[in-house]
């Protein structure tokens, strides 16, 4: 048992943590800057990945597009220039957020209309179940009679 857990052990130590991909060689000597890259590159999209942001990406995509962060901060421009060029280079889907207008209407409207749809389903399942689950009404002194005659008496005999 003490071999086993051991062996788990070395394992947790040996398996590779939550690293970034960006690699030394592209990282700003300035800390000030080379924050602002990685701050920017949380917001970008992996194109290759897609759900994950370009800073914990190993595609080389993300690679040249943490490069380009990189060497925009360093011709000067703002965060928001930076994400204006990369939107305007690669469109609203480079962004992990994109911004809600007419475009991405139904990327943002969807998922709360599938929950509102899926509630109501679940009400009105709920509803139906309930009138279905009370107790039948009795029977009126019509169908009573009905059943009597197609019901026949069990002989009183042994």
């Amino acid at each position: 048992m003490r071999r086993l857990a051991l062996i788990a052990v070395l394992f947790a130590l040996l398996a590779p943590g939550a690293a970034f991909a960006v690699r030394p060689d592209e990282m700003l000597k300035d800390p000030a800057l080379e924050a602002r890259a990685r701050h920017i590159s949380e917001e970008l999209r992996c194109m290759v990945c897609q759900n994950q942001s370009i800073d914990d990406s190993e595609a080389p995509l993300a690679h040249d597009l943490r490069v380009l962060v990189r060497q925009r901060i360093m011709a000067g421009d703002n965060d928001k220039q930076v994400l204006d060029f990369l939107v305007a280079r690669y469109g609203d889907f480079v962004l992990l957020k994109p911004p809600f207008q007419l475009d991405t209407l139904l990327l943002w409207g969807l998922p709360p209309f599938a929950l509102a749809a899926g509630l109501v389903g679940l009400l009105l399942m709920a509803r139906r179940r309930r009138t279905v689950s009370l107790q039948p009404e009795a029977l009126s002194a019509e169908e009573q009679a009905k059943v009597a005659t197609l019901v026949e008496p069990e002989p009183s005999g042994h």
